[in-house]
């Protein structure tokens, strides 16, 4: 069977190595390098969180929703000039979280490619020769004071309901685990089961490259559609010609969304726009990843210096990027470690890129409509680093015509009621 895979970022690059490994013949398609700037796994926050099952849309949002336009230095922003493009999303987006029965169906789904993110890394580090690239040292949550923790009660019980544990530091164990700390904090969250990523891009080129030595082909091009016979798949089409295949893979992140419609799915797939910065942590940074309460960021340690993640901005693909982003991303980091260097040169990188987003959170993991031969893997938005491995898995199993590892159904492309395109 002549499986082609549709990008190689880390949840594209997961599917073709489970696929290789079934003894699949796999083609994938990827104009740039694997793992390069352009994909949103080079620019992720390293972290690779159990906890992360809390959406975006919780309860209460709109109400906030008229500060985010207004607040250019809030931690998500919606540039004006795509508020009447984006509104049926942000509709859907908001109604997502509108009650508490609904983000937890949204947090129990998540938890079942989450919860083993950590393991199932750590054993595909080791199996393609990187170690040393994923960490188990715990995440951690801080806060100025214990307060500050329960005002996110919801969050916590959504963590706690999916399995999740946790161990609470007061200041002195804090200064213990993370000696340049501001003291402003005084109440941590560690998640002990958590990991991180010294390395996405390098991780990922990785998965790719160990892909092919077990026998896949990498081809620079990118997929524009798909020709059918009948309900079968025929071939996918690409900028460079016709790939004869008996199974399709969607994968390609925010691109994702014509080449589903193409399969017969109207999916609302909107880019939430993240940035980090890299600058030079000396021997002032966190020593072990670190996420301010009042930032909202990954601050996580890596082979190129301190990578501080965050912000969600709402605007189109093609719109500049706004580098006041990763700057409020530096400044919010030195008041977080006073002791960062802040000389010439000490920011080494800033970076943006795009987060395949859905309005519910969850991704668009399933067979196409107009034929199940196409198989869909997009749309994981914040949680597409730490469930790579396990969509793979499901694909791959979904490919073979098996029952999947994890249920797919909750993230089935049919949810959004849109009907075969």
């Amino acid at each position: 069977m002549h499986v082609v895979v549709s990008g190689a970022g880390i949840v594209g690059a997961s599917c073709a190595l489970e696929l290789v490994r079934d003894g699949r013949q796999v083609t994938i398609l990827e104009p740039e390098a694997p793992g390069g700037r352009q994909s949103a796994s080079y620019g992720h926050g390293c972290w690779i969180s159990p906890a992360s099952v809390v959406p975006m849309s919780m309860p209460g949002l709109w109400r906030r929703v008229p500060g985010y336009l207004l607040d250019s230095q809030g931690p998500l922003v919606i540039r004006w000039g795509d508020l009447a493009r984006l509104t049926p999303w942000l509709l859907r987006f908001v109604m997502a979280g509108a009650t508490v029965g609904r983000v937890e169906r949204t947090a129990a789904a998540l938890a079942t490619l989450l919860a083993d993110g950590p393991a199932r890394h750590m054993a595909l580090a080791g199996a393609i020769g990187c170690g040393d690239l994923i960490r188990q040292d715990g995440l951690l949550y801080a806060y100025p004071e214990r307060t500050a923790f329960e005002a996110e009660a919801l969050s916590w019980r959504l963590r706690r309901m999916t399995g999740l544990n946790w161990r609470e530091l007061d200041r002195a164990a804090l200064e213990a685990r993370e000696p340049g700390l501001s003291d402003l904090y005084r109440f941590g969250i560690l998640v002990e089961e958590g990991a991180h990523c010294r390395d996405p891009g390098g991780y990922v080129s990785a998965i790719v490259a160990h892909a092919v030595a077990l026998g896949a082909r990498l081809v620079p091009v990118r997929a524009t559609g798909f020709a059918f016979d009948g309900s079968r798949l025929a071939a996918v089409e690409t900028d460079g010609g016709v790939i004869p295949c008996d199974r399709a893979v969607i994968a390609s992140g925010i691109r994702s969304r014509t080449l589903a419609a193409m399969a017969g799915d109207r999916v609302p797939l909107e880019a939430e726009r993240g940035y980090h910065a890299v600058v030079d942590d000396g021997t002032a940074g966190p020593r072990h990843p670190v996420m301010p309460s009042d930032g909202r960021m990954a601050n996580t340690p890596t082979a190129g210096g301190l990578r501080l993640s965050g912000q969600v901005e709402l605007a189109s693909i093609d719109a500049a990027p706004n580098w006041e982003r990763a700057d409020i991303l530096v400044g919010h980091a030195r008041r977080t470690y006073p002791g960062l260097p802040d000389g010439p040169g000490s920011v080494r990188d800033r970076w943006m890129g795009h987060r395949p987003s859905t309005p519910d959170g969850l991704p668009v993991i399933g067979p196409a409509s107009r034929s199940s031969d196409i198989i869909h893997a997009f749309g994981h938005g914040h949680v597409g680093f730490a469930s790579g491995p396990i969509t793979g898995r499901i694909v791959a199993d979904l490919v073979a015509g098996a029952a999947p590892v994890r249920d797919a159904t909750p993230f089935a492309a049919a949810r959004f009621g849109f009907g075969r395109v």
